[in-house]
């Protein structure tokens, strides 16, 4: 066994493998599907349904047609570009996220329509994960894609969370808010989820398609309203529409759907915790939703830091574990402003505060492999990283200024590249005190 700090960017790589990897569709699902079939938990079916959206969802398909060869399968998945993986009874379409395009409304209106051709003696199967928010992007009637795609940037430059961006997604949305279960009604509907988010809200995950939402109109124009966003006049209209509130709780039409969580990020969390553990270090677990603007957790971790390790005295190198789901405000006006996801961000954050500070090293990275824009998960500093890039002319506060954090770990060679997971956790970081 490698002494945990003899190389320790190998270590935290190998905690960062090990989150993504029990939360993986292969290694997640076929359980569940198992306990399904032995509890006939879909009962004597007439046939079944297949339909999903998320990052995970070719994914979880492809888990799905391995476990059951013999079961006839029909339906559609719609995943992000680059996600995709063979299936062969299953449709797979891709689409864009974070802003959603016209692929993604012309798979959710198909997804809308086989979901409506359901009957009483049907079973639907909903594969879910994070993404399907921006994946799932049937407009409601009277709002253009422009629109829709217009008021998503303009949040996410505001800095606006999950929880803010699916209150409004949903209020303009054909399918999401429980839309696509009463629209598959009295089909008995059978959602499986992957949570990417903190809590594991069954309505905020992928916007909630298939469960109640607890949210109104007049809280989407709240949202708006707050970050200063004016939106067009179509998305105005819309919002004050008393058509296009949400599924609410209590909806006769909901008395058939059931909803099971799959993979989580504290599941993830854990797993990495053990593998750790294994490896000869002590293990504090800071908190599986963690949010905020990504810098300022990032200086936030580098003060626990210092004081956890001005606590040490010869004990076993303690490692810091969290998750969650940070944001990026956009402030920079530079060429590359914006590039920086928020896992590089907080490491910049987190590098600027430590300040060469000895023994320190951490990741961060997207479970899904994308962080921000870029082909990275996300990144990885230590002790030396400000000075490799001072003796590279690299201004740290400039990057971060920028919002371009992955300019800053490109240049030094320190992204971490994982390339697509098929999975979708939330954040993953890891602080390793030696």
């Amino acid at each position: 066994m490698t002494a945990p700090a003899s190389d320790p960017p190998a270590l935290l790589r190998r905690l960062l493998d090990e989150a993504v990897a029990v939360a993986r569709p292969e290694r997640c699902l076929p359980p569940v599907l198992a306990e399904l079939e032995r509890s006939r938990g879909f009962g004597p079916a007439r046939r079944m349904l297949v339909l999903g959206a998320g990052k995970a969802a070719a994914a979880m398909t492809q888990a799905v047609e391995r476990a059951w060869p013999e079961r006839d399968l029909e339906g559609l998945v719609v995943t992000r570009y680059g996600h995709s993986v063979p299936c062969r009874r299953i449709r797979v379409l891709e689409a864009a996220h974070p802003v959603p395009d016209r692929a993604g409304a012309e798979a959710a209106a198909q997804i809308l329509e086989l979901a409506r051709g359901a009957g009483a003696e049907d079973a639907v199967l909903f594969l879910l994960s994070g993404g399907a928010s921006a994946l799932l992007s049937l407009p409601a009637p009277g709002v253009t894609m422009a629109g829709k795609q217009a008021v998503t940037r303009a949040l996410l430059a505001a800095g606006a969370d999950i929880h803010e961006l699916n209150a409004v997604r949903k209020h303009l949305s054909a399918i999401k808010g429980g839309r696509l279960a009463a629209r598959a009604a009295p089909a008995r509907l059978t959602t499986l989820a992957i949570s990417d988010v903190a809590g594991d809200d069954p309505a905020t995950i992928g916007s909630g398609p298939t469960v109640a939402d607890p949210t109104t109109l007049a809280d989407a124009r709240r949202v708006l309203e707050h970050y200063g966003i004016a939106p067009g006049p179509e998305v105005t209209a819309a919002l004050a529409d008393p058509a296009n509130e949400t599924v609410k709780p209590g909806d006769p039409r909901l008395a058939g759907a059931h909803y099971r969580l799959i993979a989580t990020p504290a599941q993830s969390l854990a797993a990495a915790a053990r593998l750790a553990e294994a490896e000869g270090l002590s293990v504090e677990m800071l908190g599986d939703g963690l949010t905020g603007e990504a810098r300022d957790l990032g200086r936030d971790h580098a003060a626990l830091a210092r004081e956890r390790a001005a606590k040490r005295q010869g004990e076993r190198p303690l490692l810091l574990l969290s998750g969650g789901e940070t944001t990026v405000t956009l402030a920079g006006g530079g060429p590359e402003t914006g590039r920086g996801g928020p896992n590089t961000e907080f490491l910049l954050g987190l590098a600027g505060a430590l300040d060469g500070m000895p023994g320190v090293w951490a990741l961060a990275a997207d479970t899904d492999g994308a962080d921000g824009s870029e082909d990275n998960a996300g990144a990885i500093v230590g002790p030396e990283t400000l000075e490799r890039a001072r003796r590279r002319g690299l201004r740290p506060a400039a990057f971060l200024a920028d919002n371009d954090a992955w300019s800053f770990f490109d240049a030094l060679d320190d992204l971490v590249v994982t390339g697509p997971t098929h999975t979708n956790v939330n954040d993953f970081r890891a602080i390793l005190i030696a």
